[in-house]
């Protein structure tokens, strides 16, 4: 049985800098653990086309591993996901 890939809304720690950019700092899975981001390696506005949805890609490392995280910013909900 074949699983589609979806979003997966997830909590996120940020920063917005004084020119109004948002810099995300760490991330917490759903057991409250928090993962620190050690780096950022790009950031681009991009749609998820694989489960749907549109705003900032950041591609990060954390714990290690390359991650893309996304950030909606639209009228109607600011909320960080990944694709899962």
């Amino acid at each position: 049985m074949e699983q589609s890939i979806h979003k997966k809304y997830i909590k996120v720690n940020a920063d917005f800098t004084v020119e109004g950019n948002v810099i995300p700092c760490s991330v917490e899975d759903d057991e409250g653990n928090v993962f620190e981001i050690q780096k950022i390696i790009d950031i681009r506005r991009a749609a998820c086309l694989r489960a749907g949805g549109m705003g900032l890609r950041f591609t990060c490392i954390v714990d290690g591993y390359e991650k893309k995280i996304y950030y909606e910013d639209s009228k109607d909900s600011n909320k960080w996901f990944v694709e899962v």
